[in-house]
């Protein structure tokens, strides 16, 4: 329960709380053009677009709001863009926030108070919300209704305080980290994955065609090559790639054009940036292909433990270049071989049985 001093504090960082998640949604913002704007313009995430289909098709038969929505997946595979779909499909309207965002039960009551009937509240990073205001967040879920503290001390008296019907679209990178009683009053989860080649090329011709650029299909499976299975990495190369077909070639993005912008701009061809490369080059080069510890490897590229964790990792796990061991990081046989090194007898890729090791052959052409 939250007191009406509060409440009233509250509103007035409502603004405030909103201009919050705009600022960490500003990749996001840069991409609004290339948005879908309705389910049947998605493309990939087939399952879940099938499963929303049905659930907002259900809500519309019965002239009532669907149940509340949960979206958990890495971060750029379009959780605020089906946010804005479901509001969209519903034609209502859309407030988003975010969860760091809510410090207090206060900014959340204000937020849950502004709505009108059967609008969407978006929640980006909800696992991230104060717990205060996550408590509160029950009885408005299930209930639709918040009690409001009047008066202090002894004399002190609950007020319920009824809300409009309205859905709430929940958004996650680390599903594991929300509460059971928060998780379990979702009545529809949605695990995005990571979208296929085909898939993001499909993003990449349509984005080019929004923006004005003119793409062959070479040019594109280049782009979402090295896009990391993600449509915001995948529109983001496409951008600077375009900055290089109008600058420096004749503004056709073709195979050879998004080679040379993506190597200007330090993304290999499977997607690995500046960061990436040099942990996998320390790994194998300073530390002997590991197993090393995570501490000792971020001060040994100049970047913070968790840079490297969140940042670097994943997707040098997911690519196979990289494992944890509870001893440590190690490189992986793929992981030498990617920067041009053989792994070396003794090492971690040696141990399992890497043919390059006993031959003495390099594919690459590079010696260790």
């Amino acid at each position: 329960m939250i007191d009406d001093d509060e409440l009233y504090e509250a509103d007035e960082l409502y603004e405030a709380t909103l201009v919050s998640a705009h600022a960490d949604e500003a990749e996001a913002t840069a991409e609004a053009g290339v948005r879908p704007a309705k389910l049947d313009e998605l493309i990939g995430q087939s399952r879940v677009r099938e499963q929303l289909e049905l659930l907002l098709a259900g809500s519309r038969h019965r002239s009532s709001p669907p149940d509340h929505i949960l979206l958990s997946g890495p971060p750029g595979l379009g959780k605020t863009t089906l946010a804005m779909i479901v509001a969209t499909e519903l034609g209502v309207a859309l407030r988003q926030t975010s969860g760091p965002a809510i410090e207090r039960s206060g900014d959340l009551a204000a937020v849950l108070t502004s709505l009108g009937p059967g609008e969407v509240l978006f929640i980006d990073e909800i696992h991230r919300m104060a717990r205060p205001a996550e408590e509160l967040l029950y009885t408005a879920m299930e209930d639709f209704r918040v009690d409001v503290m009047v008066g202090k001390g002894p004399g002190a008296t609950a007020i319920p305080l009824d809300l409009e019907p309205f859905t709430l679209v929940g958004a996650t990178t680390r599903s594991g980290l929300l509460t059971g009683p928060l998780r379990d009053r979702f009545g529809f989860v949605g695990q995005l994955d990571f979208y296929s080649k085909t898939d993001l090329e499909a993003i990449v011709h349509r984005s080019a065609r929004i923006l004005g650029v003119e793409m062959t299909d070479d040019g594109a499976a280049e782009i979402a090559g090295r896009s990391r299975g993600t449509p915001r990495i995948a529109n983001r190369l496409l951008r600077r790639v375009r900055d290089f077909a109008q600058v420096r070639a004749d503004g056709v993005v073709h195979r050879e054009v998004a080679a040379h912008a993506l190597s200007l701009y330090d993304v290999d061809a499977i997607g690995l940036d500046r960061l990436d490369r040099a942990v996998l080059r320390a790994l194998v080069e300073s530390f002997g292909g590991g197993p090393v510890g995570l501490s000792t490897l971020a001060v040994a590229v100049g970047e913070q433990p968790d840079t490297v964790e969140e940042v670097c990792e994943p997707f040098l796990v997911r690519a196979g270049l990289l494992a944890r061991t509870p001893r440590g990081r190690i490189a992986t046989a793929h992981g030498w071989r990617h920067i041009g090194r053989v792994p070396t007898p003794g090492s971690f890729a040696a141990a399992m049985g890497d043919p390059l090791v006993e031959t003495g052959d390099d594919v690459l052409g590079n010696g260790s």
